[in-house]
């Protein structure tokens, strides 16, 4: 079942038809192994043991780069999807971290329960919730709203229940299971949890960290093909945002933290709103800025005003040639 996000359907409307010059910048698939391993993100399978960020500390390791940061923390004991921005991508993971996610767990009822009391308390929890975190979490003790996208039953064998949950970003999935089985009045753990979804991430993607480790081996002996499979660009993380499309003229003031005027804009996408995060990207494609919208699109089709104000810049100043009177 998709996200939230991933219902969205956006048109990209045309301001001012504009081409690209091959002189400036790199489309992202394009990009060379050693530039990726700087600014990309690797969607690492995480193995049950590990925390979170001892898992991004190999992946630093591993790759021989300064700095890495996951997107959206797991248990120990918890596998599957985790993202992890590399080096000058490190910023990235504040832009996926309150979007959807979804898991797939394996829930022990303590006692037998009938499929159809069981399905009428999923049916229950799915929608707004209301959620005390655990004891031992990150976040302050207090009860708070979440909301609970889908919750499906795949399989049940007497008292274990295999379900799958797409849910809110600071969802606590052992805290549902100990919920749902207190509306069932015989109690009810969390056995088993794995992330199948973070954000734009999935399972297809997913690299192990062997996998990455033999990758980056090879590619030091000449064949960097499994290396640039497994790492993406910083751009493949946007796809929950709309976009805004800028004339090359207009890239370089971009990265000196100027925000986006009207002037600048080649194309954006429909449906944005006053407030929202919008992300800034070349007419190839690659990252600029991230910002939050002061128009909406049919305003920023217009020919004057502020449209974006950026705060925080991705792309390095002298990528493009800085534009006289944008």
């Amino acid at each position: 079942m998709p996200l939230p996000f991933e219902n969205i359907k956006r048109d990209v409307l045309v301001r001012k038809e504009a081409k690209t010059g091959p002189q400036f910048g790199t489309e992202p698939s394009q990009r060379s192994s050693e530039t990726l391993i700087q600014y990309g993100i690797v969607n690492i399978d995480k193995p049950s043991g590990p925390t979170s960020h001892q898992t991004s500390d190999f992946v630093q390791k591993i790759l021989g780069i300064d700095k890495a940061g996951h997107a959206g923390t797991l248990d120990p004991g918890v596998t599957g999807v985790l993202p992890i921005a590399l080096g000058h991508a490190t910023r990235i993971v504040q832009a996926l971290m309150n979007v959807g996610k979804e898991y797939v767990c394996l829930m022990h009822v303590h006692k037998p329960v009938s499929e159809d009391v069981l399905k009428k308390v999923f049916i229950a929890f799915t929608g707004k919730i209301n959620q005390l975190p655990p004891i031992k979490s990150a976040v302050k003790r207090q009860l708070r709203t979440r909301e609970i996208y889908y919750l499906e039953v795949m399989e049940i064998d007497g008292q274990d229940v295999l379900f799958k949950v797409g849910c809110q970003a600071g969802t606590y999935i052992r805290k549902l299971c100990f919920d749902m089985g207190k509306k069932l009045g015989c109690g009810a753990h969390m056995a088993e949890l794995r992330r199948t979804k973070a954000a734009c991430f999935d399972e297809s993607t997913l690299v192990t960290l062997h996998d990455l480790t033999d990758a980056f081996h090879y590619s030091k002996e000449g064949n960097d093909k499994a290396l640039k499979k497994f790492i993406q660009p910083v751009e493949s993380a946007l796809a929950h945002l709309p976009k805004v499309w800028v004339f090359d003229t207009t890239v370089e003031s971009l990265c000196h933290g100027m925000d986006l005027k009207v002037p600048g804009i080649a194309k954006v996408h429909s449906g944005i709103q006053k407030e929202c995060d919008v992300a800034i990207m070349t007419l190839k494609d690659e990252l600029v800025a991230l910002g939050t919208a002061v128009m909406d699109s049919k305003a920023m089709l217009g020919e004057k005003g502020i449209a974006v104000k950026t705060h925080k810049v991705f792309m390095l100043p002298g990528t493009y040639a800085r534009s006289k009177g944008v």
